[in-house]
């Protein structure tokens, strides 16, 4: 009886042990480490999930990450899950150089960065210095706006602006045009987020 008692707790031991491993592996592979990314969301009704999918993906990867907005009072999402983020600096204090890789997250109140100049800069700057360039559901219209979709593949939940400003609309889930990554919307948001360590992980074996 003792003996089952202990083969049991070293049973359980072993379990847990191997399971912390696992999660541990799981947490952080490495793939990324060294890499800057800096995330754009809005002051209020950014999308919850596209940001928190993504960010657990760059998390995971071991990459540094580093949240802007037009404000450093705590951000308000507008849809599940609902949460708060404390932006790490303000949009308009966004050195591209420092970056590896940009990314606008969506949701309604990412309307604020549509015609945004300091928003336009950021994204063009981040082409101009090969830096990876993403935005996903409605921001690949900033991109669109800043005029840098003109005869490039996108994606996003709307199709009509970026059509306008002569983007090759694809309607997938997640469409890359050379430096360029863009979302449809929160059901792309983990297909998004691993799209963006791929070309992460391309340049960085160049």
């Amino acid at each position: 009886m003792k003996r089952c008692m202990l083969w049991s707790i070293v049973l359980m031991v072993v379990l847990s042990l191997t399971t912390v491993f696992a999660e541990n592996q799981q947490k952080n592979t490495g793939k990324l480490t060294g890499k800057r990314i800096v995330m754009i969301i809005a002051s209020l009704s950014f999308h919850g999930t596209e940001f928190e999918e993504s960010k657990k993906i760059f998390d995971r990867k071991g990459a540094k990450i580093i949240v802007a907005s037009s404000t450093l009072a705590d951000a308000n999402s507008g849809s599940f899950p609902q949460m708060t983020v404390k932006p790490d600096i303000l949009i308009h204090d966004v050195q591209v150089k420092d970056y590896d890789a940009v990314v606008f997250i969506g949701g309604f109140g990412c309307t604020e960065y549509f015609d945004n100049p300091i928003a336009h800069k950021i994204a063009r700057q981040a082409l101009e210095q090969g830096k990876i360039l993403a935005a996903i559901e409605l921001a690949p219209t900033i991109l669109a706006n800043a005029g840098l979709l003109n005869g490039k593949k996108a994606t996003a939940s709307r199709s009509y602006i970026l059509k306008q400003r002569g983007a090759i609309y694809t309607g997938e889930h997640v469409e890359r045009d050379g430096n360029i990554i863009t979302g449809s919307g929160p059901n792309a948001a983990t297909e998004f987020g691993e799209a963006i360590v791929s070309a992460l992980t391309e340049q960085q074996g160049r």
